[in-house]
């Protein structure tokens, strides 16, 4: 990633979301894990998303998450709709 930026790398620094090194340091992350590919033109280092390491990934998500889970979510999500808004008085 020296050199040029690519279109996300740019629009992560442009708003101020990430720093180039933290961009840099997390996509070599991604590489290692296997959930992105890198080709290298020149200085520049362009990145895609790895389908196969994108599967393994999700497979193994889906090992671990259980109907447990899925109640945890839902009741998550319900909490979350219950919130009071700015300004609102919170229920009793």
């Amino acid at each position: 990633m020296g050199g040029k930026s690519g279109p996300l790398e740019t629009a992560l620094i442009r708003n101020r979301a990430l720093r180039r090194s933290a961009v840099s340091q997390h996509l070599l992350l991604l590489e290692q894990a296997g959930l992105v590919a890198a080709r290298k033109e020149g200085r520049n280092r362009y990145y895609r998303l790895d389908p196969e390491g994108m599967g393994r990934l999700r497979a193994l998500v889906e090992q671990f998450w259980t109907d447990e889970l899925d109640l945890l979510a839902a009741d998550a999500a319900e909490l979350a709709g219950n919130r009071p808004q700015p300004g609102e008085p919170a229920p009793r």
